[in-house]
C-alpha cells in the first residue's frame, strides 16, 4: 500500500510518496522515458530492469543476465547500458531481452566494475567505474561515443557517482562518492574532451555524500544524499539551496519526471544496512516521488544511435 509521507518533507508544500514499496536492494537510475510517458529503474545488485506508469504501478520487470550499474535511454529506444561486465545495448521489447555487448573498457581489472552513468546533450554516454570493494583509487571515467569507441577521461577515483550535465552541456558535474568529493569540468561539446576541473560541492560538510544526480530546468543541481536522508539541490556555484529530508537512509539517485516533468523521483537501496536499521526503515530500497517543488526538470537526452 503507498503511504503518504508528507510530514517527512522540510517543506510544508511537499508531498512524498513511496509509490513503490519493492525494497530494492539497490535501487538506482531512475529514468522517466517522455516518449514512452513511463519510469524505468533498475535494482542494480539483483540484475532487473523496474518500469511503472506515473503513479508507480509496477507494469513489469525485466531479469538481466549481470548486474548492473546504470541506463540511459537510446534514440531507437533501447538502453545504453554500463553492466559489471561492459557497456551493452538492452532491448526490452525482445523476450527475453536481448543484450548486445559492446565491450569492456577495464578487463584487466577484477576489482572494478562500471557504475553510475548519463547521456550528454550530445548523445553520448558518459560512465565511470568503482572499486568493488571502496579499496582503491583506480576507477576511472569513461566517455562512449555513438561509433561505440570509448575514451578514458579520467581515473584515480574510488567510486564514479553523480554524473549530471549543464543545460548548455558544457559542464559536467562528477563526485567520487566514497571520499566526499565532487567536481565540476569544463566540458567542449563538440569534441567531448573535459579541462579545468574544479571543486564543486564539499559533501564533508553535509550530512550523506552525493550518488545518483540530475540538473533541472533552471540549471540547478540536485543530488542524492547517500546515508544523508535527504536531497540535496545546489546552485551552479556549488551552493547548497534546498534540502528535501527523506523517510530512508540511503537514497540513491532522483530524476524528474512526470507529464509536466515536475516531479522527482527518487530511488533507494538497503544493501549497506543491517537487520535492525531494515526493520526500522520499512520502505528503506522503496522508490518515491516529491511532489511540489515547484521546479521541473528537462527530458533525457538519447545516446544516439547512428
Amino acid at each position: 500500500m503507498k503511504q503518504d509521507l508528507s510530514a517527512a518533507a522540510e517543506e510544508h508544500s511537499l508531498e512524498i510518496e513511496c509509490i513503490w514499496p519493492g525494497q530494492a536492494t539497490l535501487g538506482e537510475c531512475p529514468i522517466w522515458d517522455d516518449r514512452r510517458q513511463c519510469l524505468f529503474w533498475i535494482d542494480s545488485l539483483e540484475k532487473t530492469i523496474w518500469q511503472s506508469d506515473v503513479t508507480g504501478a509496477v507494469a513489469r520487470s525485466y531479469p538481466l543476465p549481470d548486474l548492473i550499474g546504470s541506463i540511459g535511454l537510446c534514440s531507437d529506444g533501447r538502453f545504453i547500458s554500463g553492466f559489471a561486465g561492459g557497456f551493452a545495448f538492452i532491448d526490452i521489447s525482445s523476450d527475453p531481452v536481448d543484450v548486445e555487448w559492446i565491450g569492456n573498457p577495464e578487463p584487466e581489472k577484477a576489482d572494478t566494475r562500471l557504475n553510475d552513468g548519463k547521456v550528454d546533450r550530445q548523445g553520448r554516454f558518459w560512465c565511470g567505474t568503482m572499486n568493488r570493494d571502496f579499496a582503491a583509487a583506480n576507477a576511472s571515467l569513461y566517455r562512449l561515443d555513438p561509433d561505440l569507441d570509448w575514451h578514458c577521461l579520467e581515473t584515480g577515483f574510488t567510486v564514479s557517482n553523480g554524473i549530471a550535465f549543464s543545460l548548455d552541456g558544457k559542464t559536467l558535474y562528477f563526485s567520487d562518492s566514497r571520499v566526499d568529493r565532487s567536481y565540476r569540468y569544463r566540458l567542449d561539446p563538440l569534441t567531448g574532451e573535459l579541462s579545468d576541473c574544479r571543486s564543486f560541492v564539499d559533501t564533508t560538510a553535509y550530512e550523506g555524500r552525493i550518488d545518483g544526480a540530475t540538473v533541472d530546468a533552471d540549471g540547478n543541481y540536485w543530488g542524492a544524499l547517500y546515508d544523508g536522508s535527504a536531497i540535496g539541490c545546489f546552485s551552479p556555484e556549488g551552493e547548497m539551496i534546498r534540502h528535501v529530508k527523506l523517510p530512508v537512509s540511503c537514497p540513491t539517485m532522483c530524476a524528474f519526471g512526470g507529464p509536466q516533468m515536475d516531479e522527482l523521483f527518487v530511488t533507494s537501496a538497503r544493501f549497506s544496512m543491517d537487520e535492525a536499521q531494515i526493520a526500522a526503515e520499512t520502505l528503506a530500497g522503496g522508490l518515491f516521488a516529491i511532489r511540489g517543488l515547484g521546479v521541473r526538470g528537462i527530458p533525457e537526452p538519447r545516446f544516439d544511435v547512428t
